[in-house]
């Protein structure tokens, strides 16, 4: 993944949204090409590049995978009540 663009911690659907758009912009491909290299449609890849929270997670896994980006899920270590 190139260093330009916006990693860190994703905690809204802004943020994943955000990252998509910029790996789809630096693959130098339209919206349109996007959703057709991944199989969604060009609606579907504007309401996720626009953090629409309420986007399918099984086409929006497969959007991520698919432009080469990946998810690591880790615990955010709460401190022991």
């Amino acid at each position: 993944m190139n260093n330009s663009l916006p990693n860190g911690n994703t905690q809204t659907a802004e943020d994943l949204g955000n990252q998509v758009r910029a790996q789809r912009k630096q693959m130098g491909m339209t919206q349109a090409d996007a959703a057709a290299l991944c199989g969604v449609g060009t609606r579907f890849l504007s309401d996720l590049e626009n953090g629409k929270p309420t986007v399918e997670i099984g086409k929006t896994l497969k959007v991520l995978h698919c432009l080469g980006l990946e998810v690591s899920v880790q615990s955010r270590h709460w401190p022991k009540v």
